[in-house]
């Protein structure tokens, strides 16, 4: 898949491409955050969409590198992306996982293993899966099923969007 690549120039922003569906493409309003390490590199990006007017998003789409500390969870805390939906929600409930399953999902000729992950709130919709260059994806959603016709969506944003003036 193409978005699968490692960029060979450094951009301004994060060291690898961010995949999540275009801003153009998405009716609500689009965040972004990055997560810097204390030498400024980038630790990650993750990426708000709201759908709800201001009262915190729909989804949240987190691209963490290998090495990244949000991607260090204990067993049964819930990741990353998911807490970040939590707080912008202001949802101060306990949740935890409960559960994975695997499963295979076809992207034209590609086949891609994405990780369900089944949490105690079942308002909340998650998955992950890898990427080739060990970037880590994971898709946080309120109220809203992740289907497969999702993935279909996702593709690389391009540097710009993530450097500052």
């Amino acid at each position: 898949m193409s978005f699968l690549r490692r960029r060979s120039a450094s951009p301004a922003g994060p060291e690898f491409d961010v995949l999540a569906m275009d801003p153009g493409d998405w009716p609500g309003n689009l965040g972004a955050g990055l997560l810097p390490a204390p030498d400024g590199s980038c630790q990650g990006v993750f990426l708000r969409y709201d759908l709800f007017g201001g009262r915190g998003p729909a989804m949240i789409i987190g691209n963490l590198p290998d090495g990244s500390p949000a991607r260090e969870v204990a067993d049964g805390q819930v990741p990353f992306e998911v807490g970040q939906l939590l707080i912008a929600l202001e949802n101060e409930e306990e949740v935890t996982v409960t559960g994975t399953e695997d499963v295979p999902v076809m992207q034209g000729d590609n086949l891609l293993i994405v990780r369900r992950v089944k949490l105690s709130e079942s308002r909340i919709s998650c998955v992950q899966f890898d990427r080739s260059d060990g970037v880590l994806v994971t898709i946080a959603a309120w109220d809203r099923p992740i289907t497969d016709d999702l993935y279909a969506l996702l593709k690389p944003l391009p540097a710009e969007l993530f450097q500052q003036s």
